[in-house]
């Protein structure tokens, strides 16, 4: 059944980021932070674990998303980034080691005049992270990013519902097979 799926486009990522900013505004947010995880996937098709090095796409209500991660993640992060909603042109700034991701954040955020507002960190950005990136943004209040991750994730477009069909019809395939293959 795999070649019946049809993966979600990068316009409809594009609609969802449009999306993520117009509630943003509403909500008086002025940024996003997106770590690893589903929301990430979501917003950008990258597809990153959980690491206990920073890797964040910030999303800004007005201005350019960017990108921050480790140097020696860079090329990987790149490929992601290319093939989806963000571009090629996309802003990455990386750290090593003996550097702060977390400036990197407060710059990119003070370049697009996001520094000093509310900025919102998806529900599973780990404390670590939003504490490092809330001390170095000292005129910024941060806040759930909930209303908008989930604001725009509750909401099933054409495209995911017919996934989730896809993926109970497989489920229900596996269940069927394992059924008959029983015996006493």
């Amino acid at each position: 059944m795999a070649g019946q799926m049809v993966p979600i486009t990068t316009a409809e990522r594009v609609a969802r980021l449009e999306k993520a900013r117009r509630l943003m505004g509403a909500a008086g947010m002025d940024a996003i932070v997106l770590t690893g995880g589903t929301s990430l996937r979501y917003f950008t098709n990258i597809d990153w674990g959980l690491s206990e090095r920073l890797l964040a796409v910030v999303v800004p209500a007005r201005g350019n998303a960017f990108l921050v991660c480790p140097m020696f993640e860079r090329d990987r992060a790149l490929e992601q980034v290319k093939t989806g909603p963000l571009g090629a042109g996309t802003d990455v700034m990386t750290w090593d080691e003996h550097e702060s991701p977390y400036t990197l954040v407060a710059d990119g955020l003070r370049s697009r005049g996001a520094a000093t507002g509310v900025i919102g960190f998806e529900e599973t950005v780990r404390f670590v992270f939003s504490h490092g990136i809330a001390g170095a943004l000292p005129g910024a209040r941060p806040a759930s990013a909930t209303p908008i991750t989930a604001g725009c994730r509750m909401t099933k477009s054409p495209a995911e519902l017919a996934l989730m069909r896809l993926a109970s019809g497989v489920t229900l395939k596996a269940y069927e097979a394992a059924y008959r293959s029983l015996k006493d």
